[in-house]
């Protein structure tokens, strides 16, 4: 099949997707913005989230230009010319990495720029479409989110589909060879996307914890009280930690896992040609299928994402008719999958091939279903592991923590058997596509078509994401400017909602990253095969029975522990200074029974806890993600010394061992940080609502006093910030960042 027709059909919905950001971007801002006391508050949060974003995408964009720099002066001067690379010399090669890398940086930025930039003007539209209706706020929230998912997904298809269509017109490149000269856009986009998760959650919870411990435990206000000198610094962080670094995470996810599955497909269209197997759609439309199925779930989301609206009387709950959006664009998703599978990857020898493919695909999907299930089940108050921690929290703070991490413990064990069922059944599946004595293995293909399944309808979750942020600026906007109290229960409605879609597009994205990692694991096998000089079926077996391999492998799990501990420690660090100034505040004030009796002139100032958190976030994500970015590297060249004629693989294989062991760790990790954050987060919440005697108690005379028990539930609320919204989510990255790193640096290694 010619390659042209099938760029354009990928590139034209890329610009479909892009224009449909647009559209629904012009109809939120279309909606009115609210009085002077409205319009202050929001012109707060967004000048602190724009200043703190220009800020990182500053120290970002130096970053990765050194990192462009290196990668040019490896491909271009250091490593040697070998006759079987893609392209005819080291400058060449140097040229197309390079540039690849750039342009998935500068995609990555751009696209988590605008998506946040609308998510800060679309809050204060939300809280004012409260007023009046419920419907309308939950429809601008929802597509204010929908234009961070459109750019995310639409500018990742666009980058890789532009990419391709550049080397082909300008590279004089063998087809099958292509996806090797771009997978430095993957790189550039996963570089982006650790330190804008890691940034944006150092932000993020340094200003939750500070607005928590000294507003909700030492003065004893409510949540976005306009009082607590920290609460813009946390209405900020919601959209610099969950909007910003989250599209960055699944835009990095896309774009990886699209280069992984071209470079898979390469693999198996040319085994099954010489195997006379060959598909009708040849080899580029094997290779060109991740990008064209990628491409019929932007439309799916676009259709799910527009149908989304309330009942007439308002009575439906929102999450609901999210929900109801979300099915449609699913069910949209797998009819073109379908089609995509039928058309692309059908083979007159093997006419049972495609819809082995097609039900991958929907093993993806499922797998994305009972991820949202078990994080609903760990996190949600309505379900015993949450409820077993909020009544640890009767006997204090230490029993609380106790609980919260025996949950998170417990909750990665549903999850790895959800996995491996899913890479077993996508696996074997893919195996049986074609007949057993052909000699073609389609297994490994089959587990990127179900990572490919899962990620279909990306941009609708990420709009439930963003969502999240924006109706929790919403309530914060309503609370701070004192609007009416029916206004504040349909904003506490859709914030509720709100932290449910955050929590399960958290679960999502470990899935996602967890099945990719898997994918751009085989990605890198064949990889070095190929610049090895080695055939597709020549076998590249990591034997941790080496010592070398070993100690890559224990390396790769080290890493995890190591990063870990440093991204929450930075949360500490930032916040200890946001705990001191709200303190240094608030210590004139006098107080009754341990409660704050605020002046009613009291004006707190915000600017200097945005300033304090800001400086502190991007002083703090530099160093754990350099160790991220420059442990793997180290290791691929500095056990170069123990390449012998008989073992000419043992450093690529020691790279392998860590990325797999890496892997596997980061995967448990993840899980463990995501769970029990969320389930200690919601045990508060649960007391909050009124259980074991709600936040406060009246004494015998009438007076209201604090309850501890709620109080040892914000302690472990504290404990869990760092690790559902700093370390957790950034292991989605680092897991992913490790497999594009090594994809990128294979034939350094060699």
């Amino acid at each position: 099949m010619n390659s042209a027709y099938l760029l354009i059909l990928v590139l034209g919905i890329s610009l479909f997707g892009l224009f449909a950001a647009y559209l629904l971007a012009q109809w939120v801002l279309r909606h009115k913005v609210g009085d002077e006391a409205m319009q202050r508050i929001s012109n707060a949060i967004k000048e602190g989230a724009e200043a703190f974003l220009r800020r990182q995408n500053r120290t970002i964009i130096l970053l990765a230009l050194a990192v462009a720099a290196f990668l040019f002066i490896g491909y271009g001067f250091v490593r040697e010319h070998r006759e079987w690379d893609p392209v005819g010399s080291s400058t060449s090669l140097a040229f197309w990495i390079t540039l690849s890398f750039v342009l998935g940086a500068l995609c990555s930025v751009v696209a988590g720029y605008i998506g946040m930039w609308v998510s800060i003007r679309s809050n204060i539209r939300t809280a004012h479409a409260a007023l009046s209706s419920l419907n309308d706020a939950l429809r601008i929230a929802l597509r204010g989110g929908a234009v961070s998912g459109l750019m995310v997904v639409a500018m990742s298809l666009l980058g890789v589909g532009g990419l391709y269509a550049l080397v082909e017109a300008f590279g004089s490149v063998e087809p099958t060879k292509i996806p090797l000269l771009i997978v430095g856009y993957g790189f550039g986009a996963s570089f982006v996307a650790l330190f804008a998760q890691l940034g944006g959650g150092i932000y993020t919870k340094a200003a939750d914890v500070g607005a928590d411990l000294v507003g909700k435990v030492e003065a004893g206000i409510p949540e976005d009280d306009p009082r607590n000198p920290a609460v813009i610094a946390d209405l900020v962080g919601d959209n610099v930690g969950d909007c910003a670094g989250r599209g960055a995470d699944l835009f990095e996810s896309t774009a990886a896992e699209n280069i992984g599955a071209m470079i898979l497909g390469a693999s198996l269209a040319a085994m099954a040609e010489k195997a006379s197997m060959g598909f009708s759609a040849g080899v580029v439309g094997v290779m060109m299928f991740p990008l064209v199925a990628r491409a019929f779930g932007i439309i799916a989301s676009v259709i799910g994402i527009v149908s989304v609206k309330m009942d007439k009387e308002e009575k439906l709950d929102p999450m609901d008719a999210l929900n109801r959006g979300y099915y449609v664009a699913v069910v949209l998703a797998m009819i073109a999958f379908g089609f995509a599978t039928y058309w692309l990857l059908s083979s007159p020898q093997a006419p049972n091939a495609w819809w082995h493919f097609y039900i991958c695909g929907i093993i993806g999907v499922l797998t994305s279903v009972a991820f949202v299930y078990i994080t609903q089940y760990y996190t949600e108050y309505k379900y015993r592991p949450v409820k077993l921690i909020a009544e640890a929290s009767k006997t204090g703070p230490a029993t609380n923590i106790i609980a919260g991490v025996s949950v998170g413990f417990e909750c990665t064990a549903a999850p790895v058997l959800v996995m491996g069922a899913a890479l077993l059944g996508a696996y074997y599946i893919g195996r049986s596509a074609f007949p057993t004595d052909s000699g073609v293995n389609a297994g490994l293909f089959g587990t990127a078509v179900a990572t490919m399944g899962m990620l279909a309808t990306a941009a609708f979750i990420l709009a439930m994401d963003t969502f999240g942020p924006i109706t929790d600026n919403a309530g914060g906007i309503v609370e701070m400017s004192q609007q009416p109290e029916n206004v504040r229960k349909k904003t506490d409605r859709l914030d509720a909602v709100g932290n449910t879609t955050k929590a399960l597009t958290k679960g999502y994205a470990i899935g996602s990253a967890a099945l990719a990692a898997f994918l751009l694991f085989q990605a890198y096998m064949d990889e070095v095969r190929q610049y090895a000089g080695l055939g597709h079926d020549h076998p590249f077996p990591i034997d941790l029975s080496k010592p070398v391999v070993f100690v890559g492998g224990l390396l790769g799990a080290a890493l995890v522990f190591l990063f870990s501990s440093m991204a929450i420690r930075a949360v500490g660090k930032a916040a200890q200074s946001i705990i001191e100034e709200v303190r240094r505040q608030y210590a004139k004030l006098p107080r009754i029974n341990d409660i704050i009796q605020f002046p009613a002139d009291f004006k707190p100032n915000y600017g200097t806890c945005v300033d304090i958190v800001t400086r502190s976030a991007l002083r703090q994500m530099v160093v754990p993600g350099l160790l991220v970015v420059l442990t793997p590297v180290a290791v691929g060249l500095l056990f170069k010394i123990f390449i012998t004629p008989d073992d000419p693989l043992i450093a690529a294989e020691a790279v392998a061992s860590l990325l797999m062991v890496g892997t596997i760790a980061g995967i448990l990790m993840a899980l463990f940080l995501n769970n029990s954050g969320g389930a200690w987060d919601n045990a508060k919440k649960y007391i909050e609502a009124g259980a074991h005697g709600g936040k406060y108690l009246t004494t015998a005379d009438g007076k209201k006093m604090k309850n501890p028990i709620h109080g040892a539930a914000v302690v472990g609320d504290t404990v869990g910030d760092p690790f559902k919204d700093t370390a957790g989510p950034s292991l989605h990255v680092l897991i992913k960042l490790l497999s594009t790193i090594t994809l990128v640096l294979a034939p350094l290694f060699i």
